[in-house]
């Protein structure tokens, strides 16, 4: 992984690697491998071959792989790739044709014990 003061301003975590434990990155990540945990970074880049199973919390995430937990992200870009489980908060969401999503999508910020009405399920499966 890289970061710190050296002037990068990324983590990698590659394809061999497995991850067992929450990830929190002030610097933008990029996950190829797997991670069985929490993340919480600036911004998120999961590559299409990788798996996350946890909570994600980022500014932006770009999804390309699998993905069971919540997720948590102002800005959101669900790859056709993508196959999630879990619901969803965003304040700008897109999702490419071909993407499966099942779980529930919410605005950030209505999470609230009145927004839950406002939630919708779905069970999205875009075809190609």
């Amino acid at each position: 992984m890289r970061g710190g003061s050296g002037g990068s301003t990324f983590s990698v975590i590659g394809p061999d690697v497995v991850i067992r434990g929450n990830i929190e990155a002030t610097v933008d990540l990029h996950v190829d491998g797997t991670v069985h945990g929490d993340i919480s970074c600036a911004s998120l880049v999961q590559g299409d071959g990788s798996t996350i199973e946890g909570e994600i919390t980022a500014d932006s995430a770009r999804l390309s792989g699998r993905v069971k937990g919540r997720i948590e992200a102002k800005n959101l870009v669900v790859m056709k790739s993508a196959r999630i489980e879990g619901d969803v908060s965003y304040e700008t969401l897109t999702i490419e044709q071909g993407a499966n999503v099942d779980g529930r999508f919410a605005p950030l910020g209505a999470r609230t014990a009145n927004a839950k009405a406002d939630e919708v399920p779905l069970d999205l499966t875009m075809a190609s």
